[in-house]
């Protein structure tokens, strides 16, 4: 991809994210290709369909929440480690509203978005596991502890603020019972 492409497509996934952040995964995306200071065109040469654009942004974030992931799996403590990816997840998730609606939509669901879904399924279940291992939660199946995350997510959207109240709900649900 030449030089200034780059530039614009970059240009371009800024200013997705800024727009789904403010009006959700519906946002126009006239205004995005104004924000990014690109004319329509470039726009859908880039990304063909809204579809293409959504799932340009999922994969990103889907990877920064990966790495997160995989840096806390050294974390002093698992559980405040575990917490702390979980969070981020919601957060992640409120944030970007529909894009928790989107994750689950099969529409959406390409190979790279779904090959990028499981790596970040394998660093929750690391995280889980590892909080498992010493003590910190009791045993719990990792693929509805992160439906549970995500619903957290969906049922947060209008009142982030919720998010925090919901998690802090569900991490004293996995904490292990205290001798």
């Amino acid at each position: 991809m030449r030089a200034d492409a780059r530039r614009n497509y970059e240009r371009l996934l800024d200013a997705a994210r800024s727009a789904f952040a403010e009006h959700g995964v519906d946002a126009s995306l006239d205004k995005i290709a104004q924000r990014a200071g690109v004319a329509s065109g470039t726009l859908y040469r880039h990304f063909p369909t809204r579809l293409d654009l959504v799932e340009a942004v999922l994969a990103g974030q889907i990877t920064e929440l990966g790495d997160l992931g995989r840096g806390l799996l050294d974390a002093a403590d698992p559980f405040d480690a575990l917490r702390t990816w979980l969070r981020a997840t919601i957060i992640h998730g409120v944030t970007y509203r529909g894009l928790a609606a989107a994750m689950m939509n099969s529409a959406i669901r390409s190979d790279l978005v779904s090959g990028l879904h499981a790596q970040l399924f394998e660093v929750g279940a690391a995280l889980l596991d590892r909080a498992w291992q010493a003590g910190a939660i009791v045993a719990v199946d990792e693929a509805d502890v992160l439906k549970m995350a995500g619903g957290i997510a969906w049922a947060a959207q209008d009142d982030p603020a919720q998010a925090d109240r919901l998690l802090a709900l569900l991490m004293n649900g996995l904490a292990a019972p205290r001798p």
